[in-house]
């Protein structure tokens, strides 16, 4: 998936998420989406240290987990 499609996809959840918070909580403040942060995936594989610090580096870098 290329950066252009991504964005369209986060555009278009974006607008669906927010037409329901408008129609059914009128007056409350809309979310604001997180940008992304460690899962529990990442936790179980490699420890909560290193998913937080594997997370905040490229994508394209991989952590493996010491022994």
């Amino acid at each position: 998936m290329d950066k252009a499609d991504l964005k369209q996809d986060k555009k278009m959840v974006a607008g669906a998420v927010h037409k329901h918070e408008k129609k059914l909580h009128p007056g409350q403040p809309m979310t604001k989406f997180a940008k992304g942060g460690k899962t529990n995936l990442q936790m179980k594989q490699l420890g909560r240290g290193l998913a937080k610090v594997a997370n905040q580096k490229k994508s394209s870098f991989t952590y493996k987990k010491g022994g």
